[in-house]
């Protein structure tokens, strides 16, 4: 067994690995960027080595720093985790070069497996059913054109070297197919090093389901049951569960013979997953990841198993824990995926965190952030895993449900708001999913959270200016030690109430609020007429804690987070989040005036397609912004004239800065 082993990877993942290893007695190694310096899966490790760099590129995808690292630490062993080197062949081949354990497969799996075109060649050859498509090398347009001819519109046109949506396009015109090439090449080029495409026919109502399979170097294979990953956003998934529900007998049993097939095809070694697309009859091989998956947690629920040990036991020489016939299902589990990010654009988000309460007494939860921490442009912008796991897939559901109720975060935008709709809606219930779920209920999952009740704003006036009074009030409190009148911290006067103004700002739009406030009282007068009893409040840190509201039926208690420009509730149903312009700016983000575009999110700029005087009509893409490794195309609205631009390519953008000024063509 191994005495020190090396995580090549950062965030949850790294922080998973080494709870593992810690159990098993094995010390571990962080390796971290500059701008990860002091993060969570740092503290997590035994040790740690700065590798330098803030993007991908310059850090955690160099692997001569990573082995260096590992030299330098007399590593015996390298797990790469998921994503960055994972499913790099090159590292593979370098730790066998100097010695080095690699908890994974072999170079050879890994190269053949990672060219989604080979690979699909080799699962032919093996009996695994192929989606109709093309998976050549010449990649001339108007070859590809012809091929996606032949193939049958829709087609997908998918990066050949990579996964997560990266590089993907659906096209359903041959007009559309030169740009879907050329915006996938660069997208493809820019997070795998290889733009090298491949065709498929695109499915209707597909459903993702994915096999957990081992393998020993003693020839061994075994499979870890079925998950389906069909709930997804930008090709991307969100939401998984295990085992894959409203599958037939017949179906599972023919999945787990192919998976199996496609491993021995390959004298696979370690952890992987064989991904298939599906409708009601057929399964069709789409590809292998080579590495342990993001939604792993689900299949560790039902199987009882710690993938990570396996990994590490099966890379150490030891055969497989168990037999096929020893490995039991038991209930079902779904997990979730939290990310910084828009719940209705689904735009990444950056920032600090400044509040952040995790389920951990309800659910599994897998996290590498604090309150305080920041989620930065340069990574995966995911905040959390919750995984439920109970003894049907509707306890399981229930549960992660509540648990995502209780969950409250702050400082950024979270996709909490959309899971909770995700995990309610009547065909989620109902296991009625395909890959278009989230397209197709838009309209109740994508619901903005409307305006405030006049109750949410009335507190959070109340509460902002408490909150201003209390800046003064220790000073006070030291030398005042008898209660009297002049003590009164909410302004009391001799010649009646004090009134107070204050300027709210929700979603961007602000209103000015004046308030009279008593010992017991407080009462709203603008913009409307609300008067109400002093809610208690309970402070469980400097500024998160709850109101307690008290009426002639009932007690309401809402728990908030405050300082002295913002304050956000947390109830089930939503997030609402109020700024007072004290020191707060804001930005046209909407172009409501059409005469300037701005930054939705921290970001690069990886194109500039105009310039002063460019001409446009509407919908032309005018700059593409790289955010979390996704592209996001920055469009005319209307038909125009650009007048200037303020940014060239490869510059980083904060969010709400002007981009460029644009003239609407009525106005010029």
């Amino acid at each position: 067994m191994f005495e020190k082993l090396l995580i090549a990877n950062r965030g949850e993942i790294a922080c998973r690995i080494a709870s593992t290893a810690r159990r098993m007695g094995i010390r571990t190694v962080a390796i971290y960027s500059d701008i990860d310096r002091d993060s969570l899966h740092v503290e997590a490790c035994d040790e740690a080595i700065a590798i330098g760099g803030t993007s991908s590129a310059d850090s955690y995808l160099k692997i001569d720093k990573v082995l260096n690292a590992a030299i330098e630490t007399e590593s015996d062993a390298i797990h790469p985790g998921y994503g960055f080197l994972s499913e790099n062949p090159k590292l593979a081949k370098e730790c066998a070069t100097t010695k080095i354990s690699f908890v994974g497969p072999p170079a050879t799996a890994i190269e053949v497996m990672g060219s989604k075109s080979k690979a699909k060649k080799l699962m032919e050859s093996a009996g695994v059913p192929l989606v109709p498509g093309y998976h050549g090398e010449a990649q001339e347009i108007s070859y590809l054109s012809q091929k996606a001819e032949e193939i049958g519109l829709p087609i997908l046109v998918k990066a050949s070297a990579g996964g997560g949506g990266r590089g993907m396009r659906i096209v359903e015109s041959l007009n559309d197919l030169k740009a879907a090439v050329i915006s996938s090449k660069r997208e493809a080029k820019a997070a795998f090093s290889d733009d090298h495409l491949m065709l498929e026919k695109f499915i209707t109502e597909p459903r993702h389901i994915e096999v957990q399979i081992f393998a020993d170097k003693k020839g061994n294979v075994v499979h870890l049951f079925e998950r389906d990953c069909s709930v997804q956003r930008r090709y991307q998934k969100v939401i998984e569960e295990a085992p894959a529900p409203n599958l037939s007998i017949e179906m599972r049993k023919k999945l787990f013979e192919a998976a199996l097939a496609a491993v021995r095809a390959i004298n696979y070694v370690g952890a992987g997953t064989i991904e298939f697309i599906a409708d009601a009859n057929q399964f069709y091989f789409i590809e292998m990841n080579t590495r342990l998956q993001v939604e792993h947690s689900v299949t560790e629920a039902i199987s009882g198993i710690d993938l990570v040990e396996w990994q590490i036991r099966i890379a150490s020489g030891e055969r497989l824990p168990l037999r096929q016939e020893e490995i039991t299902q038991n209930g079902h589990a779904i997990e979730a995926r939290l990310y910084a990010e828009d719940p209705i654009t689904f735009q990444p988000q950056a920032g600090v965190i400044k509040h952040l309460k995790l389920p951990f007494d309800k659910v599994r939860v897998d996290t590498a952030v604090r309150s305080g921490d920041a989620v930065s442009i340069y990574y995966d912008p995911m905040i959390s895993k919750l995984t439920a796991h109970d003894a049907t897939r509707e306890l399981a559901r229930s549960k992660l449900l509540y648990a995502i109720e209780e969950t409250e975060i702050d400082g950024l935008v979270s996709n909490r708001q959309f899971l909770m709709h995700a995990l309610g809606h009547p065909r989620f219930k109902s296991a009625h999913l395909h890959t278009g779920f989230v397209e197709e209920n838009a309209n109740s999952l994508l619901k903005p959270n409307g305006n405030p009740d006049q109750l949410h704003q009335a507190l959070a006036a109340v509460l902002l200016l408490k909150k201003r009074f209390g800046e003064h009030m220790d000073i006070v409190d030291a030398h005042n030690k008898n209660l009297s009148p002049w003590d009164e911290k909410v302004g009391w006067r001799v010649n009646g109430p004090g009134l107070f103004e204050i300027d709210l700002s929700y979603n961007g739009e602000i209103k000015s609020f004046l308030l009279s406030l008593e010992n017991k009282h407080f009462q709203i007068l603008r913009p409307f007429n609300k008067k109400m009893l002093m809610p208690a409040i309970r402070w469980n840190s400097q500024n998160h804690g709850s109101l307690l509201l008290t009426t002639e039926t009932k007690n309401k208690s809402i728990n908030f987070y405050a300082d002295f420009e913002h304050v956000t509730f947390f109830s089930k149903e939503r997030t609402l989040s109020f700024v007072s312009p004290r020191k707060a700016t804001s930005s046209n983000t909407d172009h409501s005036d059409e005469k300037s575009f701005t930054a939705p999110m921290p970001a690069k700029i990886i194109s500039v397609n105009v310039h002063a005087g460019t001409e446009v009509t509407a919908g032309t893409i005018l700059i593409i912004l790289e955010a979390m490794k996704i592209e996001n195309p920055i469009r005319a609205t209307k038909s125009g004239v650009v007048e200037e631009v303020f940014f060239a390519e490869g510059d980083i953008v904060e969010e709400g800065e002007i981009l460029l000024k644009f003239t609407p063509a009525e106005i010029n």
